[in-house]
């Protein structure tokens, strides 16, 4: 691997431990692909708003790949999460619907991936009491994602937020998950995941041991660039929704900063608002970004971003006709979000029922 491939789409450095579970993503990747039935996924998103094209290509993609290959996939929308970071729940059921048609128009087949939500599951959320005996304090904040998240929100760190990467790893360990498609920033929530699962067994459960220990499985692009050259978020106010219109879509791109030069190049260190057009590009296209570059070459900025809007247009217009279709019939959502609810807490309880089981709790 060359120095200019250990750079993220966003034009960061890949550390050494990023690249060591990039390694292990790819090997779990190839058995998974030999024998796709004796994995179960498990990831989801906290319903704070729309998704975007990051949320797209940084998992969703994935997960809808790991459906049609076979895998026992399951898709969380971390209700109970929101209020980590929040002190409101506005909006929030509004917020669980739209991820749904968000995602079934991108692929998703509830007859074949359980969707279900956070606070529907009371026994995946009891897990919380054992698995928090298994961290430490110290553990819990050295957690890089937590402190990110805390200094993002401008609030105090709360027990909630302290406690976060523990609550996903109930979300993971409940239906004993042993896969997790996610981008790069939740890394270190797998890596906890793994080692409590791994501190169980070995406490409770040394001659049957009752969780796996997941792997995480990294997507292609790890960290999705917005259109202003930073990490593609909803909080900068920088990313393209999945839901938009192709009206938005074009504004959104339109007032996007660029740079003076007018020659396009493909550099994410020395350009990187240009550069995030070149990647929302070569993402949609599935071109490599410096053969846009040379293709539009001088014909400067404008033509990039008409370039993007073009394709991104393109590659979001299936997506908005079969999500206006979905929301047609929204008590269909609705049914299809608690007949996930019922089957999640069908394994949510025998896997409790085999902790408490291990724990000598069963009387």
């Amino acid at each position: 691997m060359t120095d200019e491939q250990k750079l993220t789409a966003a034009g960061n450095e890949m550390s050494a431990s990023f690249l060591a579970a990039k390694k292990r993503s790819d090997e779990t990747l190839a058995k998974l692909e030999s024998n796709p039935s004796s994995f179960t996924m498990l990831t989801g998103d906290r319903p704070t708003g729309r998704l975007h094209l990051g949320h797209y290509f940084g998992s969703i993609k994935e997960r809808v790949a790991m459906q049609e290959r076979g895998v026992n996939t399951n898709i969380i929308i971390a209700d109970y999460q929101v209020i980590t970071d929040r002190d409101t729940t506005e909006h929030i059921q509004d917020n669980v619907l739209n991820l749904v048609l968000d995602y079934m128009a991108a692929g998703i087949d509830p007859n074949k991936t359980m969707m279900f939500t956070h606070s529907a599951v009371p026994a995946e959320n009891q897990l919380l009491l054992p698995f928090l005996s298994l961290v430490t304090e110290a553990e819990l904040h050295r957690n890089p994602t937590v402190k990110s998240e805390m200094e993002a929100s401008g609030h105090a760190l709360t027990g909630l937020l302290l406690t976060y990467p523990v609550h996903q790893a109930c979300d993971i360990l409940f239906c004993k998950a042993n896969v997790v498609p996610i981008g790069k920033d939740n890394l270190p929530h797998v890596e906890i995941t793994r080692t409590i699962a791994r501190r169980f067994n070995e406490r409770y459960a040394k001659k049957n041991p009752v969780f796996p220990e997941p792997a995480a499985i990294l997507s292609d692009a790890p960290e999705i660039p917005g259109l202003d050259g930073r990490k593609m978020s909803k909080s900068y106010g920088n990313s393209i929704m999945l839901g938009a219109t192709a009206e938005e879509t074009a504004k959104l791109i339109k007032k996007s900063p660029t740079d003076s030069e007018r020659r396009i190049t493909f550099d994410p260190i020395a350009r990187p608002q240009v550069s995030a057009l070149l990647t929302t590009a070569g993402l949609v296209t599935g071109r490599d970004p410096k053969d846009i570059a040379e293709e539009i070459g001088d014909a400067g900025a404008g033509a990039l971003k008409a370039y993007v809007i073009e394709s991104v247009n393109s590659f979001l217009a299936p997506h908005r006709e079969r999500r206006a279709e979905l929301a047609k019939d929204m008590d269909s959502i609705r049914d299809i979000l608690h007949d996930g609810n019922k089957r999640a807490n069908a394994i949510a309880e025998e896997t409790l029922d085999q902790v408490r089981e291990a724990m000598g709790m069963k009387y």
